[in-house]
């Protein structure tokens, strides 16, 4: 470390940051004192006890994968919840609905269910869950319709968030995607009966 300037300057300096050293040193040397007393107690333990006591002196947290930035979060559990996905005189079931749509990945799967949810069964809004029966319908791999959702919203803009946490509605955009893109052009799309 260099300091420049009048002696008296200098020498005052000098005294303060002697003084932060002294008191990081004498921090340090209790702190290994400290360890070392505890490990001691715990060589002088019986061998069964020594892996069950004394916690004083712990290692730091291991570091898991990632950036840092975020603790990882518990997995959210969403049970499928029933719904009315069977054809009937007014409507065309979900299946076939689903067939026709073609859909390529999850994002557009939840998009297509939704909008069989909201147009078929002419509900304002979409559970979780029900998304998941969906899936179930089709008999296809459920993903983590947390975060399909969550990104769809996010990126795509075909969701937005419903009034409750695990519940979504269709977008103008959402609407518009599996109506005019899905399927691939020329092919037949069933559409909703208006009543």
């Amino acid at each position: 470390m260099e300091l420049e300037g009048k002696e008296s300057f200098v020498d005052r300096h000098l005294e303060k940051f002697e003084e932060i050293f002294k008191m990081a040193v004498k921090e340090a040397i209790t702190r290994g004192l400290e360890q070392n007393i505890a490990l001691k107690a715990q060589a002088d333990l019986p061998q069964e006890l020594q892996h069950e006591t004394l916690p004083a002196v712990e290692q730091a947290p291991q570091q898991k994968p990632g950036n840092g930035k975020h603790a990882p979060r518990p997995g959210v559990t969403i049970p499928p919840i029933p719904v009315d996905l069977k054809a009937g005189e007014s409507k065309v079931g979900l299946r076939e609905f689903y067939a026709e749509k073609k859909p390529a990945n999850h994002y557009e799967k939840a998009v297509i269910f939704v909008y069989y949810l909201t147009k078929f069964n002419k509900q304002q809004e979409v559970k979780f869950g029900e998304i998941l029966s969906c899936y179930e319908e089709v008999n296809e791999k459920k993903p983590s319709i947390a975060d399909i959702v969550k990104n769809s919203i996010r990126y795509k803009g075909w969701l937005e968030q419903g009034s409750e946490k695990y519940a979504t509605r269709l977008t103008i955009s959402g609407e518009n995607f599996v109506k005019f893109d899905l399927p691939a052009q020329g092919e037949k799309v069933v559409q909703p009966t208006l009543g």
